[in-house]
């Protein structure tokens, strides 16, 4: 996975996803997904047979997103058990 800056943005889902979070772990968790403009670090997989291409685990947090040229679109945000249907 490639090192450069990249410009993060939010799909309504994460954003809908990341208010309903309790306040501790949306706090962590923006602060991990703002990591991710310096270069895709971090517990990263890509995803096989699904409709997101990446993911970054965070504990039982998960944070699905494609990435499109230089920009990181997040697109969902949720506990592990949930994030993926």
């Amino acid at each position: 996975m490639g090192a450069g800056r990249y410009k993060i943005v939010y799909g309504v889902t994460a954003i809908e996803e990341l208010d309903a979070l309790p306040t501790k772990h949306r706090t962590q968790i923006l602060r991990k997904i703002e990591r991710l403009q310096a270069g895709l670090h971090g517990d990263i997989k890509r995803l096989q047979n699904a409709d997101v291409t990446y993911r970054l685990r965070m504990g039982n947090y998960r944070v699905l997103f494609d990435v499109e040229e230089s920009v990181i679109v997040i697109r969902r945000v949720g506990n592990r058990r949930d994030v993926y249907d």
